[in-house]
């Protein structure tokens, strides 16, 4: 399976047609075939009883259908092959980006931050992010306090947290020296949660992954994600 590090390269060694087109069977039946079969029969057909002009017309008419499909079926292939070449290309064009997916870990990098999208299906009194580590112990939870129905996308610098581009204190009333520190470089896990209808619900969440390559597999593109391993291109949600 071909992999890409880089814009351009997704089409070394491979040959999309090759790889779109079936080659056609021996025992298929083929316009050329078709002509052949109908002139052995013109020539072979009995003198004293030969084909009626309306049989010969109508096997006519039959091999222009066939030619027709024929041509239609490469056309689409041909249709097909350009399709997945621009797709990969487009997608090689991703490999050091970051995109945002479905799922509850994400890893910071250092000078770097992580964005998350949430989706709020009613107006809450109380949300939150909570914030663990790999081993599952609760290091932040962050209230966002009341907020409406509707997307919410955040970001994540390690102590330092953006909704729809708006900064959140957090931090806001706890005590001087209880206040957290920011949080090194890792892989962590994220607990969105909102009060609604009187309950606390966990929301699914979609957090940044950057893409370390893009992979061309016999249903489509791949990305492999840092941290999540490989994810299929129709599975992004946002390109960041």
């Amino acid at each position: 399976m071909p992999e890409v590090n880089a814009a351009g390269s997704v089409l070394n060694g491979l040959s999309i047609g090759d790889k779109t087109r079936e080659d056609t069977k021996s025992n298929e039946l083929g316009q050329n075939e078709f002509l052949q079969l109908m002139i052995a029969q013109l020539e072979n057909q009995d003198p004293l009883s030969p084909q009626e002009n309306g049989e010969f017309i109508a096997q006519l008419a039959q091999f222009s259908s066939v030619e027709g499909i024929d041509r239609l079926n490469n056309s689409f292939d041909d249709f097909n092959a350009s399709f997945l070449s621009n797709q990969a290309l487009q997608a090689s064009s991703l490999v050091g980006r970051s995109v945002t997916v479905a799922s509850e870990t994400a890893i910071l990098d250092p000078q770097s931050y992580v964005s998350g999208l949430v989706t709020l299906p009613a107006s809450t009194p109380g949300m939150s992010i909570k914030v663990y580590s790999e081993s599952g112990a609760l290091l932040q939870d962050m209230p966002l306090g009341a907020q409406a129905a509707g997307d919410k996308v955040f970001r994540w610098d390690g102590i330092n947290l953006e909704v729809n581009g708006e900064i959140v204190d957090w931090t806001k009333g706890i005590p001087q020296n209880q206040l957290p520190e920011a949080l090194a470089p890792g892989k962590y896990r994220f607990e969105v949660s909102a009060m609604i209808e009187g309950e606390n619900t966990q929301l699914d969440t979609a957090l940044s992954a950057n893409v370390n390559s893009v992979t061309l597999g016999p249903e489509g593109l791949n990305l492999n994600l840092a941290g999540l391993g490989i994810v299929s291109l129709d599975e992004v949600k946002q390109f960041n």
